[in-house]
């Protein structure tokens, strides 16, 4: 069965990008719009792993990924940044918050595919 991933971005263009890659590599993806919309989709069904951007509108990604660990179901569940940010700062709030990584756009694909696969839930 193949894993479910949770991309989480305002841009539609870079869910796109980064759903091809995911479903190129064998996972299911489910996309959200922004922290809000993400959030709407943590229904009790197992997710592997989330990708979250961290500058979008009505609900930021370290808000969210704060969201996400209050949530029993999903509070073990891995966590990705990926962001045009690459502060020391934020990558520590982002951390602090329970990220378990960060990728800097413009990104490969095989880098963003290879932190998925070491971080991804059995």
């Amino acid at each position: 069965m193949a894993k479910t991933i949770l991309v989480v971005d305002d841009s539609a263009s870079l869910r796109q990008v980064v759903g091809m890659a995911l479903k190129g590599a064998g996972y299911d993806v489910v996309e959200g719009c922004d922290g809000k919309d993400a959030l709407t989709k943590l229904d009790g069904r197992k997710l592997h792993l989330i990708i979250s951007d961290v500058n979008m509108p009505n609900m930021d990604g370290i808000s969210f990924v704060k969201a996400v660990k209050q949530l029993p179901n999903y509070k073990f569940t891995p966590i990705i940044m990926l962001t045009t940010e690459s502060q020391e700062s934020k990558k520590l709030e982002g951390q602090a918050a329970g990220a378990k990584a960060w990728v800097v756009k413009p990104f490969k694909p095989e880098q963003m595919l290879s932190a998925v696969s070491k971080l991804c839930l059995p």
